[in-house]
């Protein structure tokens, strides 16, 4: 089963979320980001995550995601990407 972490929690991300899903492979859809309740319907929420890559990298190895997808602009900024990425990801 595939572990897809999303990241962030707006309409974007609720958007990536809902096409995700539609997937005919099984997964399991994650988020990390502020409640929401139309990302609850389709995900489980982590917890929230900013822009500290540190903290994204802790995050991915701590729930072991096989896809990891960034909605929002700053954490992409801040080198989240770049975190998650080393660790192979």
């Amino acid at each position: 089963m595939m572990r897809v972490l999303l990241v962030g929690s707006g309409g974007r991300e609720h958007a990536l979320a809902w096409s995700i899903a539609q997937e005919e492979e099984p997964l399991e859809l994650l988020y990390a980001g502020a409640p929401n309740a139309g990302l609850d319907a389709l995900c489980r929420r982590c917890r929230t995550l900013g822009a500290d890559p540190k903290d994204a990298a802790d995050l991915v190895r701590e729930e072991h995601p096989n896809l990891v997808v960034i909605g929002p602009e700053a954490p992409l900024v801040a080198g989240v990407a770049d975190a998650i990425r080393a660790l192979g990801v």
